[in-house]
């Protein structure tokens, strides 16, 4: 019998074909040993599942439920639109599931301190609400045009008890937050944890985000199933470094005749003029390279670094993807597309006023793709990750674009 695909990858090395990998300093490569090792043998313990499915139940409020939504679904009069509630997870994303898990391994290997990066203050938001539930120390790096972008959630990890670290060198957004918060982490490695929040950075971090994201697919699926007799045509989810997207999409990859597409930020650009420093669309337009103790996918200048990048959603402003999306993407099994700035936001007005859901300004990439292709899929059936709600951007929103009329 074949091996499923989520036994098989990524392989031992923690890669994804040519994806993946550690690429780190001897200290470090021992800290990931380490959590690697933790991490076989928690995820195989009994007593670490079921607290983990008690904490989802009973703290983190899972399932999320399964909408659709009919007002879209008429307005656009061709496939029917579905959206994925993790806005209704606790903390208001999808990111407390990796958080949790992370946070539960941590204490498991006997760590105090949690440490992170954060783009749009959800990862940070969430990790700050494990801590708290842990009783851990928690200390988040985010960049001070972020940190001015996303100020309610801020406050919020502030108010939580963890501290806010600005980052004030570069272009001050997501990329300078993860070297800020890996050289925090380099400075005491054996007590403190580095919680990663997305499918990116050194093996096994790839492997443990998209595990414990796993539960967005798995009830996804079956909620689909239950609630149309069938399962989806196509799923649709952004992509940044790409938890939300990895999580939803690991449910159906051995599914093929469900097509899966990743969102990528095509930021000021539009697609007959897309200009490098103005997007953060990797998988579309960048080529291998390591960054961030990574092989993948990257935006590389004209020296072969980390270019710079834009999104109007500070969740997906890096300039790499998770090893998982290029492997499945150089395969043919995920197909990429990209949505602007301006087509973001008129997605993000248009779920408020249609159906009385404020998005995350991430998910409405994923979203705006939904309603574009809508129209040409008459009789198909589009399930949308709606992988957070929007109360971090509205003060943003207005400032910037007023109120949408």
């Amino acid at each position: 019998m074949k091996t499923p695909y989520l036994k098989e990858f990524p392989n031992k090395d923690g890669f994804f074909g040519k994806f993946g990998g550690a690429f780190v300093p001897e200290v470090i490569a021992k800290q990931m040993k380490e959590i690697n090792e933790a991490y076989n043998l928690i995820a195989q313990n009994a007593e670490f599942i079921n607290e983990l499915r008690k904490i989802r139940k009973d703290f983190q409020g899972r399932p999320t439920p399964l909408y659709f939504a009919k007002n879209l679904t008429k307005k656009y009069n061709g496939a029917g639109i579905y959206l994925k509630r993790e806005d209704l997870n606790h903390t208001g994303a999808h990111k407390l599931n990796h958080c949790m898990g992370e946070a539960l391994l941590a204490k498991f290997m006997g760590k105090k301190k949690l440490i992170a990066e954060t783009g749009a203050g959800q990862h940070g938001v969430a990790l700050a609400t494990a801590a708290a539930y842990f009783g851990m120390e928690c200390e988040i790096h985010m960049g001070e045009v972020d940190i001015k972008k996303e100020h309610p959630n801020v406050t919020r990890m502030r108010i939580l008890g963890a501290k806010v670290v600005p980052v004030s060198f570069g272009a001050k957004t997501l990329k300078e937050a993860v070297d800020s918060a890996f050289e925090a982490y380099l400075s005491d490695p054996i007590n403190s944890f580095y919680a990663i929040g997305s499918v990116v950075g050194p093996h096994p971090f790839p492997k443990i985000v998209r595990d414990f994201q796993h539960i967005v697919g798995i009830e996804a699926k079956e909620q689909f199933i239950t609630m149309t007799g069938e399962m989806p045509d196509m799923v649709v989810a952004c992509v940044g470094g790409g938890s939300n997207a990895m999580g939803i999409f690991s449910a159906f990859i051995e599914d093929s005749y469900v097509d899966l597409v990743g969102i990528e930020p095509l930021g000021r650009s539009n697609i007959n003029n897309v200009k490098l420093g103005e997007h953060a669309a990797s998988l579309s337009y960048g080529s291998e390279g390591q960054m961030h103790g990574f092989n993948s996918i990257m935006l590389k200048d004209n020296k072969g670094e980390p270019a710079s990048v834009h999104s109007v959603a500070s969740g997906l402003d890096y300039p790499s993807v998770g090893p998982e999306h290029a492997y499945l993407h150089s395969i043919g099994r995920t197909k990429v597309d990209v949505i602007n700035d301006k087509e973001a936001i008129e997605a993000f007005f248009t779920l408020s006023k249609m159906e009385g859901i404020i998005p995350a300004i991430e998910s409405s990439h994923a979203l705006a793709y939904a309603l574009k292709v809508a129209p040409d899929l008459k009789g198909k059936k589009i399930l949308v990750n709606l992988s957070g709600r929007g109360d971090k951007d509205i003060d943003f929103v207005v400032e910037n674009y007023g109120y949408g009329d």
